[in-house]
């Protein structure tokens, strides 16, 4: 029986590298892919065109801004999501004090000052401290510098545009990871501890030493609840 294949969403302005190590972890039991979150200035936009381009059935996981879109593709498709994981991510739309903020970032991009601006999204402590902490911030850079200009401005109209999902969460009821980095300044655990209270079929993984990027932060720790969720009944 072949398994089901798994579908990843970066976070803004990451692609396929987020999750290098989990492609080379399970790309040998099952069809891996990862989709661009980048078409498009509206969640429920990127939502349908990767609706367009994946398998009947899959399952998906989403990172950050991939977590919000991912929860728009249950909410528009539950009976093609055969399993859903949430890392790091926000059910809930954008504050009005957060979208404000975006405002001098998208001018600083158009600008030509990407690299400022993504600094200046990132903030402090986006990583945690570990051994590869250099090299992956360098990565993180290196995606955002890929995807250009026009991507950061996009994907900043999308966030600020999100809808609230909260509503959605407790309608899911295929097996669901909820999972995030115990140091992750953006999203909480906290948040993540509530996001799964409302889930029936959730299980919460909180990940040590990481932050906002656990898939490549700690990458052995995230495949063992990957797999764990991916053979879960």
């Amino acid at each position: 029986m072949i398994s089901e294949p798994i579908v990843f969403l970066p976070d803004l302005m990451c692609d396929a590298r987020l999750f290098a190590p989990q492609i080379d972890g399970l790309s040998h039991a099952r069809a891996v892919m990862v989709a661009p979150i980048h078409i498009g200035e509206r969640i429920e936009e990127i939502a349908s065109g990767i609706l367009d381009v994946t398998p009947h059935r899959f399952a998906l996981c989403g990172l950050g801004m991939g977590g919000m879109v991912a929860m728009e593709i249950v909410r528009r498709a539950p009976d093609r999501v055969t399993r859903l994981c949430l890392m790091d991510t926000n059910t809930m739309q954008e504050a009005p004090i957060r979208a404000a903020e975006r405002e001098p970032l998208i001018v600083l991009a158009r600008a030509g000052n990407l690299e400022k601006a993504m600094q200046e999204e990132l903030g402090p402590g986006y990583l945690a401290d570990t051994q590869f902490k250099e090299n992956i911030s360098k990565l993180i850079f290196d995606m955002a510098i890929s995807l250009g200009t026009l991507a950061f401005v996009r994907q900043s109209r999308a966030m600020q545009r999100r809808r609230d999902q909260q509503a959605l969460l407790r309608k899911i009821k295929c097996p669901t990871l909820i999972l995030c980095g115990a140091k992750d300044p953006f999203y909480l655990p906290k948040r993540h501890e509530f996001i799964a209270e409302l889930i029936e079929t959730a299980h919460l993984k909180v990940i040590e030493d990481a932050a906002h990027f656990p898939t490549l932060e700690q990458p052995k720790e995230t495949n063992d609840a990957l797999r764990a969720w991916l053979s879960a009944s």
